[in-house]
Parts: C-alpha cells; sequence; structure tokens
C-alpha cells in the first residue's frame, strides 16, 4: 500500500532512503535545512569500506582520547566540556570499547558494508545514473613498525572473514602506485573496498527523485514535531506544516534535536571531520589511509581528496586551521614531494559525522513512536552505508522481511 512519507535529512542516508521507498511505490517528500549540495555527505571521504571491521568504539580509545584531548592537532580529538548529553555518550562509549562487543560487532560491520557495495553496484549498473565508481581496494599505509603490526593484526581478521587482505612491502606497494611517490615501510591492502566522488552521486540522485517525483523542500528548518497517542501527526517547519503516514528521521548529527522534541534517547555526537580538495596532477590512483595520522587520501574525478581528523566539540562548523595543517602535513610526509599550498588548504571544508557510543548506526523503530523509522549515527561510515541503510527503511516501511537483521542496530538498545 503506497504510504505518504516525509524525510528529514538530504544527506546520503535520506536519498538512498527516498530512492528504495519511490520504488516501492510510496509518495515521498525530503526536507532538508540546507540547499541539497552541503554537509557530511558532499565532503567525505567517498569510501566503501568492507575493510573497517572495527568499530570506533574500540579498546584503548578512552586512553587515546584522553592522551589527545590536549593536542588540537590529533586524529582523534575530544573538547572537554561539561555538557549532560556528551557526558552520558563518553560514559556509553566507555563501556561500549570492550574486546568482546567489538568483536561482536566485526561480522555485522562487514556484512552491511558489502551489502551496501553491491547496492552502489546494482544502482551504478541500472543506467539511470552516470556517476564516477571504481573498485580500486584500500591502502593502509604505515611507517612503523608498531602501527604495521596493528592494521596487520585486522587485515587478518578480516581475512577470517571471507576478505581479500594482504601484507605489502614498501617495493609491493611501489609496484601497483609506481608515481605517487609514497614514503613508507608497507601497507595492508584491502580488496573488498570501493571509492566514488560524493558529490557527483549527490547531486545526480537528487536530480533523479525529482524526475520520479519525489518533492524536495530546501533551505526549510524542522522546528517542531507534534505526537499523538504515539504516532506523530504533524511536522511543523519554518515554512509550513507537513502531514505524514511515515517519517523517517535521517538528519544526521542533528537527530537527537528531534528525538528530544518526541521524548526519544539515542545518543549522539557529533565528530567533525575536515578535507582538502587538490585539484591538480598527484598521480593518486588508489585510495589510502595514511595510519599514523589518520588522514584518508582519495583520487576523485579531477581530483584528489585528503579527509580525516575526529573531532568531538559539539554541534558547529568552525574550521580549525591546525586540524587542517595536520591533514596537510600528513600528506607530505606520506608521499614524497607533495606540497599542499596555502590556498588549497584555505578552502578546506569540514562536515559533522553522527557518532553513536558503540559504533553501530540507528536503523529502525523505536517502540515509542509508532509511524517513526530512525535512520541515523552511522558516524564515518555513512557514505559507505548509504544505500543499504536506504533499502532497509524502505523494507521496513513496506512491511517486509529485512535483507538483514536489525536487531544490532535497534534505536533503543541499551549500552
Amino acid at each position: 500500500m503506497s504510504k505518504n512519507i516525509i524525510i528529514i535529512g538530504g544527506g546520503i542516508i535520506g536519498l538512498s532512503s527516498a530512492y528504495y521507498l519511490q520504488k516501492e511505490g510510496h509518495q515521498v517528500t525530503v526536507v532538508d535545512k540546507s540547499n541539497f549540495s552541503s554537509g557530511a555527505s558532499y565532503v567525505n571521504a567517498g569510501y566503501i569500506t568492507p575493510s573497517h571491521i572495527i568499530s570506533l568504539a574500540a579498546p584503548g580509545m578512552i586512553n587515546k582520547g584522553i592522551k589527545w584531548m590536549f593536542d588540537a592537532a590529533s586524529p582523534f580529538y575530544v573538547k572537554p566540556r561539561l555538557d549532560i548529553d556528551f557526558l552520558k555518550w563518553a560514559w556509553a562509549f566507555k563501556k561500549s570499547s570492550t574486546a568482546a562487543k567489538v568483536e561482536k560487532a566485526i561480522p555485522v560491520i562487514k556484512d552491511i558494508n558489502l551489502y551496501s557495495r553491491d547496492l552502489y553496484e546494482e544502482i551504478k549498473a541500472s543506467n539511470d545514473f552516470d556517476f564516477h565508481y571504481e573498485r580500486k581496494g584500500l591502502l593502509m599505509c604505515y611507517k612503523t613498525d608498531k602501527v604495521g603490526e596493528e592494521e596487520w593484526e585486522v587485515g587478518q581478521r578480516g581475512i577470517k572473514e571471507g576478505l581479500g587482505v594482504k601484507n605489502l612491502s614498501a617495493k609491493e606497494v611501489e609496484k601497483i602506485e609506481p608515481n605517487a611517490n609514497l614514503d613508507i615501510k608497507g601497507a595492508v591492502y584491502f580488496d573488498s573496498d570501493a571509492h566514488m566522488t560524493p558529490s557527483d552521486f549527490m547531486s545526480q540522485m537528487v536530480t533523479y527523485l525529482k524526475s520520479k517525483g519525489v518533492t524536495f523542500y530546501a533551505n526549510e528548518k524542522v522546528e517542531d514535531i507534534e505526537i499523538t497517542s504515539g504516532t506523530i501527526s504533524k511536522i511543523i517547519t519554518d515554512k509550513q506544516e507537513l502531514n505524514a503516514d511515515e517519517v523517517v528521521l535521517a538528519a544526521g548529527s542533528w537527530s537527537p534535536l528531534m528525538t528530544k522534541k518526541l521524548g526519544l534517547k539515542i545518543p549522539i555526537q557529533a565528530g567533525k571531520g575536515y578535507r582538502i580538495n587538490v585539484e591538480r596532477t598527484t598521480n593518486i590512483t588508489i585510495p589510502a589511509i595514511l595510519c599514523e595520522a589518520k588522514v584518508a587520501v582519495t583520487p576523485m574525478d579531477g581530483f584528489t581528496r585528503f579527509a580525516g581528523t575526529m573531532e568531538v566539540a559539539g554541534i558547529n562548523h568552525n574550521i580549525n586551521p591546525v586540524r587542517v595543517n595536520a591533514i596537510a602535513n600528513a600528506a607530505k610526509n606520506y608521499y614524497t614531494g607533495l606540497e599542499i599550498s596555502e590556498s588549497e588548504k584555505s578552502n578546506a571544508e569540514c562536515g559533522l559525522r553522527p557518532c553513536t557510543p558503540d559504533g553501530l548506526p540507528y536503523i529502525g523503530k523505536s517502540s515509542k513512536c509508532k509511524n517513526l523509522t530512525i535512520a541515523t549515527g552511522h558516524a564515518m561510515m555513512g557514505w559507505s552505508l548509504g544505500p543499504a541503510t536506504g533499502k532497509l527503511v524502505a523494507e521496513v516501511i513496506s512491511d517486509q522481511k529485512t535483507s538483514l537483521d536489525l536487531t544490532p542496530f535497534h534505536p533503543d538498545r541499551t549500552f
């Protein structure tokens, strides 16, 4: 049965949900406070990452976070602040950072990433789009033996999960990436990963959805949500009032602002990431993560993107030049002769990634609201998990059996 559906949020999760919902015959409206051309979905590294099987809430991250708290250039920076929501999230993060919980999450993270990659390739093969998509794998590049051992340990765990992984020496890396001038000891190579140019996909998806009758309300902020007997009865924006049979919350880092209005608690903290675009020849052809610096490098359509850092400091889009410089310095340290210019650094942008305490997104219905489906909290895997999340959302709303077990992603789970 066709339903009238409002999606709050027009990033990769919102658009992917709209894509699969309209395919099921539903009437879809997407509302976003931006103009569908900015945000985390446009400034991310563009990775599809089955390789990223270890959740953000890994053992040792709390200690690293405390150590790096006083270094604004560190890869993972947590701004100390007396905020009750942040403190509750930090405590839940600490409780989630155990070896047992990380181990339990590994197959869950792997399966949804592989499923999402298959869906991207299915969308690409539909001939409705002409976006950039390449599957060249991912190099986890390291400069020290210690980090190399840590990365190979993850690689071996990936092999157990059925992923194709190799531990390459510097000379072996040079054979597959001969002109990039990498200055490294070696790299763990995952052949499972793919990469894209996010802005290409997003603009084409908006155009496609409009052609299929999806309604878009840009630059429109949701100010209130009315709920009656456990059901959302009205969405109130700064411009109008909207009614719907079903509501999808895909507002990323802003999602808790919406759920608070409904009396729901879904712990999320915004993790700011930065990107620098280099629009000149770099001779980089294979995506890489510069492990010690936690910087991602992606050869995109016409430029190379350097992205990274995780800054948990609340919702803001302030550009910290110290963190931008850290990314630029990492590029120079790993790629001999590559110097990111001041003008390139001055054009850096940032995006906010919604981070849950256990590193798994929220996907599904809360028992506290009958017609709300939550799809948020994807942290650094938002781009990778877009189509899978959208497909699962459509299955939930269409009362179909879901392609994956949603229990690990339940919005009501405790930490």
